[in-house]
């Protein structure tokens, strides 16, 4: 029982939830850039490369977070945050995969996923968590970059080089994230406020954090026709990506106009969930054969 028990709190320490929704846009990346002709091998180091990195990403956002994380009713039972995971064993673990990821990438995928991996450590562990998480706004549209990587490095897994379609795969990622992650800052304000985390509607407010998102989830629009235009996704692809779009920018114009924000910020957040995985998991179902 103790041992499942340290089984889990590891597990809680990693974010599973998103490394898997992360993965699922690994995955869909390579496959777009596969276009059916699917080489196994490469697929599995691609997404185990990937695992290591955003794991070892993760427990270092752990380890540089777990003071403020003791603040928060959402974070406060986190293991690093209770100490029932030293601080000093998360570090060595988190230095053990990211280095064990990387030489995965660059020696069982390709240097391009191989720097594209170290990017995205260095934006979400330096950029995102050590600088701008405690002092800027702009924490979650910079740090959307660390993010917007891993459909990247599937992509680039199967191609070897940066293109539209890698370019296009990193703006669906890089728009989703800043309204997805600020409907759930929308919902924990006061406690993100408590904690001292400089998030838009703890400095600006919720209508401020309301109106922002607009651009984000109506600059979607246009990502996914191109990716259907330039011939990366197929008809249904386009028809799935734009309807849902729609839905998701009615429903956060809407929110200019109600008054019970913490309802209306869960309906958006977990639209914006459901909108990524049902438009990769399409992307993949409808990519074009070779």
């Amino acid at each position: 029982m103790k041992n499942a028990t340290l089984l889990g709190d590891w597990m809680q320490l990693i974010k599973p939830r998103i490394i898997q929704l992360n993965l699922v846009a690994a995955f869909g990346g390579y496959w777009l850039a596969s276009k059916w002709v699917v080489d196994f091998g490469l697929l599995c180091w691609m997404l185990l490369g990937t695992t290591l990195t955003m794991a070892s990403s993760c427990i270092f956002n752990n380890v540089w977070d777990y003071k403020l994380d003791r603040k928060m009713a959402r974070t406060c039972n986190r293991p690093l945050a209770t100490g029932r995971i030293k601080l000093t064993h998360a570090v060595w673990c988190a230095v053990a995969l990211g280095i064990s990821g990387e030489v995965i990438l660059f020696l069982n995928v390709n240097k391009v996923a191989g720097w594209l991996g170290l990017l995205g450590m260095f934006f979400y562990i330096v950029i995102y968590t050590m600088w701008l998480k405690r002092n800027s706004t702009w924490s979650t549209a910079v740090g959307g970059v660390s993010g917007a990587v891993p459909p990247v490095i599937g992509y680039c897994a199967g191609t070897g080089t940066v293109d539209t379609g890698a370019v296009l795969l990193f703006c669906l990622l890089f728009l989703w994230q800043p309204a997805h992650f600020w409907s759930l800052a929308i919902r924990r304000v006061e406690e993100y406020r408590a904690a001292g985390f400089p998030l838009l509607p703890v400095r600006k407010g919720v209508r401020r954090t309301k109106v922002q998102m607009i651009p984000y989830v109506t600059l979607l629009l246009p990502t996914v026709i191109l990716l259907y235009v330039y011939g990366f996704s197929g008809p249904v692809f386009l028809t799935v990506s734009v309807i849902g779009g729609v839905i998701w920018l009615l429903h956060t114009l809407h929110g200019i106009t109600v008054s019970e924000d913490e309802r209306w910020a869960k309906t958006n957040f977990m639209i914006s969930v459901n909108y990524l995985m049902i438009v990769f998991i399409v992307m993949i179902l409808d990519t074009p054969a070779l």
